[in-house]
């Protein structure tokens, strides 16, 4: 499995409801990409000023990630698609 390095979370999207309340069939090409997606592994945490500071998501968590985020990289790994981010770029943990 991968294993980030520092700060850096891995992050399965989950795929969003493709129909409107009203219930209109959203098209593939017209949806956005989710900003929500489960934690499928952290890095150790990053080291500011001499001090190392814990990861505060963990595996399992569902979170919510900026959509835009700067740090977002689309990685494929055996085959599935993730998205790698730093930690600070995740908004919260949906409980």
């Amino acid at each position: 499995m991968f294993k980030p390095l520092n700060n850096y979370v891995l992050i399965q999207r989950i795929e969003e409801e493709n129909k409107t309340a009203g219930g209109i069939i959203i098209p593939d090409t017209a949806k956005e990409k989710p900003s929500r997606g489960r934690v499928i592994a952290v890095g150790d945490g990053a080291f500011e000023h001499g001090a190392h500071v814990p990861m505060t998501v963990k595996v399992g968590n569902i979170v919510l990630f900026a959509k835009w985020a700067a740090s977002a990289n689309e990685v494929k790994i055996d085959g599935a698609d993730y998205v790698l981010i730093k930690e600070s770029d995740i908004l919260g943990i949906i409980e």
